[in-house]
């Protein structure tokens, strides 16, 4: 294999960006065969290991927050990024130097053979894997990229605890067409020797879950909406309480208008308990974790009433619209509205319209090649005679009119992808609006 000459930061992304072209998925043992000529650099974290369809991030961030408050230091590789793709490496609440990027890209490049090439994802699991170690966390949270069985991160060999959130049908065309199937993917990160804990969704899911358990010889923790209730919403953040085995009810306040951040919150905090075991981690360092946690992207008021969320599928659409009905807003609502080809955006829209919660849909067409043509989301507005929404040739253009044609007291979502998000954000970085 005949490599390219990378000296520079902005190069070592560049190829990392491409590699589609040089590779395609490999297989575990593969993967697995790579992590170990890398020394084996797993094997020095404690890892706790999250897979699901949605909320993976968000469960992330709580748990780290959680921890953190707790005076542990975690790394954090999540995907994907928003805008800068240092944002998938944390440790201590600081992304990677640069120059630990490349130092490290390099390394693995020197590596690599004809026999073997990390995909795009492999790739920067492998540096996490690398830089992580040096940084010496006390826990290490990794994020699955897409499915759990066979995603990259289920390569390390062993974990503290595994946790899967909330399943419902997303990439069916690589992990199933039922939830049950998709359960069974991401079941795959559960491993001998280490608990886990899961949403308790619907009760085939819940019984793939713990089938596998009993296979395992692991004990397995159910989180349902039963384990917390709703008191207050305060326009900017939400009250709520969850039931814990070792604090009993713990009262707590969310810094968002999200509601289905509060299944998140109870996971995460689930989660903490049963890796803790209320030793370390007390009810005071859970309430300042969670009231501290941000994540971007999540109901995130990026401008004064203007919020961005990351919510990409049907699923998540209807979480998304669960906390807009909650909002409170007495005048207007817009949404800016784009998608990619691949999701079921005919349900997505379905659910937008069938909601009734926007005065008008401004539809726009993304950057990434992955997004779907305007055309196509035309034709299926078009479905909907009473739906008042326009077309838009771009993001900036479909965000500038909004912002423009607001009254004042109307408020501002952007929904649909997460490639929508963050070429919002990047609008914000370069303070295009």
């Amino acid at each position: 294999m005949k490599k390219q000459v990378i000296s520079t930061y902005e190069e070592a992304v560049a190829y990392i960006n491409e590699t589609p072209r040089f590779t395609t998925k490999n297989s575990m043992e593969d993967t697995k065969a790579f992590l170990h000529r890398l020394g084996d650099p797993d094997r020095k974290l404690k890892i706790i290991h999250v897979a699901g369809t949605n909320g993976k991030g968000s469960v992330c961030a709580y748990m780290r927050s959680i921890l953190e408050k707790a005076g542990y230091k975690v790394a954090l590789f999540t995907s994907p990024h928003l805008t800068d793709i240092r944002e998938r490496f944390v440790v201590d609440g600081e992304m990677i130097p640069e120059e630990d990027f490349l130092r490290i890209f390099l390394c693995i490049y020197e590596m690599l053979d004809r026999k073997y090439h990390p995909t795009f994802f492999e790739y920067l699991f492998f540096i996490a894997m690398m830089w992580f170690p040096e940084r010496t966390p006390d826990f290490c949270i990794l994020e699955t990229g897409l499915g759990g069985r066979l995603d990259a991160t289920n390569s390390v060999s062993r974990k503290e605890l595994a946790v899967i959130t909330h399943i419902s049908l997303d990439h069916v065309e690589y992990l199933g067409n039922t939830t049950e199937k998709i359960a069974m993917e991401k079941a795959g990160i559960m491993q001998a020797g280490s608990e886990a804990v899961y949403w308790d969704s619907e009760s085939g899911v819940t019984a793939v879950f713990e089938e596998k358990a009993i296979d395992l010889g692991i004990s397995a923790h159910s989180v349902s909406k039963k384990n917390y209730r709703f008191s207050k919403n305060n326009k900017k953040s939400i009250d709520f309480s969850v039931s814990t085995e070792y604090y009993g009810y713990v009262t707590l306040t969310l810094q968002t208008i999200a509601a289905y951040q509060m299944e998140n919150a109870a996971l995460a905090i689930r989660a903490i308990e049963v890796l803790d075991r209320g030793r370390t981690v007390t009810e005071d360092h859970i309430k300042q974790g969670v009231k501290a946690c941000f994540w971007a992207g999540r109901m995130e008021e990026i401008l004064p009433e203007v919020y961005l969320d990351g919510a990409h599928n049907e699923d998540g659409i209807r979480a998304f619209l669960e906390s807009v009905s909650a909002d409170g807003v007495q005048g207007s609502r817009s949404l800016l509205f784009s998608v990619v080809r691949e999701k079921d955006f005919g349900r997505m829209v379905e659910e937008l319209v069938k909601s009734k919660l926007f005065s008008e849909i401004a539809v726009t067409h993304m950057k990434t090649g992955r997004a779907l043509e305007t055309d196509c989301l035309q034709e299926v507005f078009d479905r909907y005679p009473d739906c008042c929404y326009s077309i838009y040739d771009s993001v900036p253009a479909a965000l500038r009119e909004l912002l423009q044609s607001r009254k004042e007291d109307g408020r501002i979502y952007i929904a649909g992808s997460l490639y929508l998000a963050g070429e919002i954000k990047e609008l914000l970085k370069d303070d295009k609006f």
